[in-house]
């Protein structure tokens, strides 16, 4: 029953039930979290973040849906989900473009070491600049159908199309080279 009376406190906007659920949630949120993002201290940021939030949206809790802990708890996993995600993203734009894959597959001396090599730089190089653009952005950064639609400024049906044809056209020159 103390639980209860303190979320409806904390649902008008009562600091000390903020403080009280907070004591009482933190560590197992925190440690939810980390299992997502295997950082203690972006889960630590993303624990204050969490709290700030169920605050912000209090009166969103319904008890006949749930438990409290229930609610915050789909709050921080969605964070920690969104956190991974955005690092992921950043760390996915650093890799290698197929430009400079292709540059090191040609760069590639002594073929009788690497014999599958050959095949694929040749399907690579077959393709139009235009499918290079595409395949790099969705498959060696990181972006999604809809942000390469909307970096190129191009219709989202375009680049769905254009992925499917340049991969099936990979496919082709791949098969033609094996």
């Amino acid at each position: 029953m103390e639980l209860e009376k303190l979320i409806i406190q904390f649902q008008k906007k009562d600091e000390v039930a903020f403080e009280k659920l907070y004591t009482m949630y933190a560590e197992n949120i925190c440690g939810a979290i980390y299992t997502i993002v295997q950082d203690t201290s972006r889960a630590e940021e993303i624990v204050q973040d969490v709290f700030v939030k169920a605050w912000n949206k209090a009166e969103s809790y319904d008890a006949s849906k749930g438990r409290f802990f229930t609610w915050i708890l789909n709050i921080a996993r969605n964070a920690a989900i969104d956190e991974v995600r955005s690092k992921s993203f950043k760390e996915q734009k650093q890799n290698l473009t197929v430009d400079y894959f292709v540059g090191i597959l040609e760069a590639t001396e002594n073929e009788e070491e690497t014999p599958n090599i050959a095949p694929l730089r040749a399907s690579l190089l077959q393709l139009k600049e235009k499918c290079i653009q595409v395949i790099s952005m969705l498959y060696f950064r990181g972006y999604t159908q809809k942000e390469v639609a909307e970096e190129l400024n191009i219709p989202l049906g375009t680049i769905k199309t254009r992925n499917r044809n340049c991969i099936s056209q990979l496919r082709a020159n791949m098969s033609s080279h094996l």
